[in-house]
């Protein structure tokens, strides 16, 4: 499946350039195996694999796949905790030739129809059930609508009885499948071109909160994980640990993604608690962690002093703001330094921090451009300034560290990208001292825990309840989630609306529980903006600071 937005221009001047290559995320892994077969690669509470025990497995598993008849390009929803297996399903699937999807353990079936359904995903990887919530259900149920959804493998050692035809226990058939001799000449015939070929999908959400699917070849996700092992200086020496879920940048982009790269171990946190993050790190002697900053607040809550954090080098905090004080107080308390990045799934990397960076430049900027990313600065009518160092303006750049755009969408993709590449993330900036650095946010989403909350999605599910008017959402500051959302509601005349109508409003609506507002306030009216009559987002964020006391 050819990618939708690169000319033979672009690729051609990434590939002449020495920025992207021919590699695949597959040939780190195998060359690991080859070079240091018996250092450990992949660790979890249940299995603790070399590279050449991993690589076996990736292989049995990308066979079976193949035997199995699923068919090159195809695409497959991978839906996992932190796990081996679930990362070894992602590599699996590069090898066999497939394109993996994979996301999220929260998501729900509002957020999965969309995801079955526009990719026309033929097999699904999950857990039966994971946090009291039976997955296994809920893709039963999405078969009924698609019947293209043809396999669910599980990452349980059994098939529940009762299990729709075309289920399997994928560590039940790896395990088989690995004791018998495999055909690698069958794999290399199912090779993704690391440029011509999409590789993976990743999900952002939209402006309604319905998620946008992005499609990678392996080359730019190869360029952008290289560039990163240098300003991290990630060695196989190092042990990476994934606090945050790996289906994110948070911890994906260090382990998935750049650890395999560097020959660098990869420990898995299944399930998050601040002890047991605590205790993982000075049980593996964890060298770099990803978190998102939520991880960080909770982790600094416990009594960091009982643990042995002497190996931790450095912290990955990303998917959110990470307040200043905060960062302080996690420095000192780890001894490690906390690194800072700028990078979208929609427009890809543009920058980053070195580790060994001042503490001032880790702290308020997002570092250099990635080798590559050229950078102009615009005003609001896209015209290119010619302004010193220091001087602000609108970040448009371009480069090899970019997407191929949204899924089989030229026209939405041909609104973020324009026909040379340049994108911008409608972030204001200025360059100084050689790093970026964020002056303004141009966007009305909400971050809460690393997570994306677009208003217009809970505002409309929230319109659909008979005693509501009219809604608006907004976020306001907190210590522990960076944001929260609050619901400013104008009940329908003679009608009420309480904080309990407002929480089983939304659960009934299958959405995720993040995206449910903490706040409720019960209003008249709402603020416009001059007489446009829209609703003056500014003067409510300002008013719920007010009135809690922020």
């Amino acid at each position: 499946m050819k990618p939708i937005r690169y000319t033979k221009a672009m690729t051609d001047e990434f590939l002449k350039d020495g920025y992207w290559t021919q590699e695949t995320f597959y040939d780190f892994w195998e060359k690991n195996a080859k070079e240091i077969p018996n250092q450990e690669a992949l660790v979890d509470s249940k299995y603790r694999l070399t590279w050449k025990q991993a690589v076996e497995l990736a292989d049995a598993m990308a066979i079976s796949f193949v035997e199995m008849g699923i068919e090159k390009h195809s695409r497959v929803i991978i839906q996992s905790p932190n796990s081996v297996y679930g990362f070894l399903a992602r590599i699996a699937c590069e090898r066999a030739g497939l394109i993996s999807l994979t996301v999220y353990p929260y998501l729900r079936k509002k957020e999965l129809t969309y995801m079955v359904d526009r990719t026309k995903a033929s097999a699904v990887i999950i857990l039966h059930t994971y946090n009291k919530f039976n997955y296994l259900e809920m893709y039963e149920d999405l078969q009924k609508d698609f019947p293209h959804l043809k396999n669910i493998f599980l990452f349980d050692d059994l098939v529940p009885q009762g299990a729709p035809a075309g289920t399997f226990s994928l560590t039940a058939l790896v395990e088989k499948r690995v004791q018998l001799p495999i055909d690698k000449s069958i794999l290399v015939k199912r090779r993704l071109d690391a440029v011509e070929n999409i590789a993976i999908l990743t999900t952002t959400s939209g402006t309604t909160g319905i998620p946008k699917l992005v499609e990678w070849p392996a080359a730019p996700r190869i360029c952008t994980s290289k560039g990163r092992v240098d300003i991290w200086s990630l060695t196989k020496n190092d042990i990476t640990m994934a606090i945050a879920p790996h289906a994110g940048g948070a911890a994906g982009t260090l382990t998935y993604f750049a650890a395999p790269i560097a020959g660098a171990k990869t420990v898995m946190l299944e399930e998050f608690s601040p002890e047991a993050a605590l205790a993982l790190i000075e049980k593996e002697k964890a060298t770099a962690i990803g978190v998102v900053p939520t991880h960080l607040i909770r982790m600094l809550e416990a009594d960091v002093s009982k643990y042995d954090l002497s190996s931790l080098r450095f912290i990955r905090s990303a998917g959110g703001y990470l307040p200043p004080q905060v960062a302080e107080e996690a420095e000192a308390a780890f001894g490690a330094s906390i690194t800072s990045d700028l990078g979208t799934q929609d427009m890809g990397s543009v920058s980053g921090c070195r580790v060994e960076d001042s503490k001032d430049l880790r702290r308020r900027t997002v570092g250099r451009m990635l080798p590559g990313n050229k950078v102009r600065l615009a005003n609001q009518e896209n015209r290119e300034l010619n302004v010193p160092d220091g001087e602000p303006g609108i970040l448009y750049f371009r480069g090899p560290h970019a997407p191929a755009g949204y899924y089989r969408d030229e026209e939405l993709t041909s609104t973020v990208f324009d026909k040379n590449g340049w994108t911008t993330t409608e972030d204001i900036v200025k360059f100084d001292q050689g790093c970026l650095w964020i002056l303004g946010r141009a966007k009305d989403m909400v971050i809460r825990g690393g997570q994306n909350i677009y208003p217009a999605e809970v505002e409309g599910l929230m319109n659909d309840h008979p005693a509501v008017g009219s809604v608006a959402i907004v976020g306001y500051p907190d210590k522990e989630m960076g944001e929260r959302c609050a619901a400013y509601v104008i009940p329908k005349a003679g009608m009420t609306f309480t904080f309990k109508d407002m929480v089983a409003h939304l659960k009934s609506k299958e959405i995720a529980m993040f995206k449910l507002p903490e706040h409720l306030e019960i209003v008249t009216e709402f603020p416009t903006v001059g007489d446009s009559g829209k609703i003056n987002k500014e003067t409510l964020k300002k008013d719920i600071r007010q009135r809690l006391g922020l």
